[in-house]
C-alpha cells in the first residue's frame, strides 16, 4: 500500500504574520482572477460576487476586493482590509460591495475555522438555486458535498442588512458551502485555496446535475459510498489541493496579480 506524508506535512507554514499575510492576499487575488476567467463576475464588474480572506494578525477583520474594480484587474496590492463596523482600514478604494460585508462579515464572526469565504453569481450556481433543490450524489465530484450543504430559502433581494447576513450564517452551520436560493452559491474555507476550489467544484456540480436531469432520471450513488468517498474529496486538504494547479497557471500566465 502506498504510504502518504501526513496531511499538515503538504500545507504551508510561515515564520512571521506578514509573511502568511501576504500569502493569503496573493491567493485571494489569484482567485479573483481565477473567478473572472470563469465566467463567474458575469459583466458585474465586481458588484455581484466577493471572496473574502481572514487577517491572520487581526482577525476581527478580513480583505476583500474594492468596490467597481474587474476580478481581472485584481491584485494583491488594490485588496482592502475591512474591520467588524464595515470600514476599510488599510488599502485605498472609495467603497467596498455592501453585500459582501454583510455576509461576509457574519461569516467570518459566526465560525472561526473559517479563513475564507467565497459569493458569486455564476450561471450553473445561480441557475441551479432556483430549484430549491440539493445538489444530489450523482457523480464522484458530487459526492464532496455531500451532506456537506444547505439551502438558504430567505431571498428578500439584494442583501444589505448584517440580520439576513446572520441567518446565512446559520444556516451554513458547519457546512462548506450553502446554496442561496434564486440567488447563487457560497463556500467557506480553511484557506482561500479550499473555499474558491470548493466553488468551483460546487458550481460545475450544478451544471452536471441540471445537464443530468434535463436528460433523463439520473441514478445517485449510494448513500454509504457517497458518504466514503465525501471524506476523500470533500475534505479541506483535497480542495486545497484542487486549487494548487489552477494557482500556479494564472500565475503563469498573469504574474502582476502577485504585485
Amino acid at each position: 500500500m502506498t504510504k502518504y506524508p501526513e496531511p499538515d506535512s503538504y500545507l504551508p507554514t510561515f515564520e512571521t504574520v506578514e509573511e502568511e499575510r501576504t500569502h493569503r492576499k496573493q491567493r485571494l487575488a489569484a482567485a479573483y482572477r481565477i473567478f473572472a476567467q470563469l465566467g463567474y463576475e458575469d459583466g458585474a464588474v465586481g458588484a455581484a460576487g466577493h471572496i473574502t480572506a481572514r487577517d491572520p494578525e487581526h482577525p476581527e477583520t478580513f480583505w476583500v476586493n474594492p468596490w467597481g474594480v474587474n476580478f481581472a484587474s485584481i491584485t494583491a496590492s488594490s485588496l482592502v482590509r475591512v474591520n467588524e463596523a464595515g470600514e476599510i482600514v488599510e488599502g485605498e478604494a472609495f467603497m467596498i460591495n455592501g453585500a459582501a460585508f454583510a455576509i461576509h462579515s457574519q461569516l467570518h464572526a459566526a465560525r472561526p475555522d473559517v479563513i475564507a469565504a467565497a459569493h458569486a453569481h455564476s450561471m450553473y450556481g445561480k441557475t441551479f438555486s432556483t430549484l430549491g433543490q440539493h445538489l444530489r450524489p450523482l457523480t464522484q465530484d458530487a459526492c464532496a458535498f455531500y451532506q456537506d450543504h444547505e439551502i438558504f430559502d430567505g431571498y428578500s433581494g439584494v442583501v444589505d442588512e448584517l440580520d439576513e447576513g446572520k441567518r446565512i450564517a446559520a444556516t451554513l452551520g458547519e457546512h462548506k458551502a450553502v446554496i442561496l436560493k434564486n440567488h447563487g452559491l457560497l463556500t467557506v474555507g480553511t484557506s482561500v485555496d479550499s473555499a474558491a476550489a470548493a466553488f468551483i467544484s460546487m458550481d460545475r456540480a450544478c451544471r452536471t446535475q441540471l445537464l443530468a436531469q434535463a436528460a433523463g432520471t439520473p441514478d445517485d450513488i449510494t448513500a454509504d459510498v457517497a458518504r466514503d468517498t465525501a471524506e476523500l474529496v470533500g475534505s479541506q486538504l483535497a480542495m486545497w489541493f484542487t486549487f494548487q494547479p489552477l494557482y500556479d497557471q494564472i500565475v503563469k500566465e498573469q504574474p502582476d496579480l502577485l504585485t
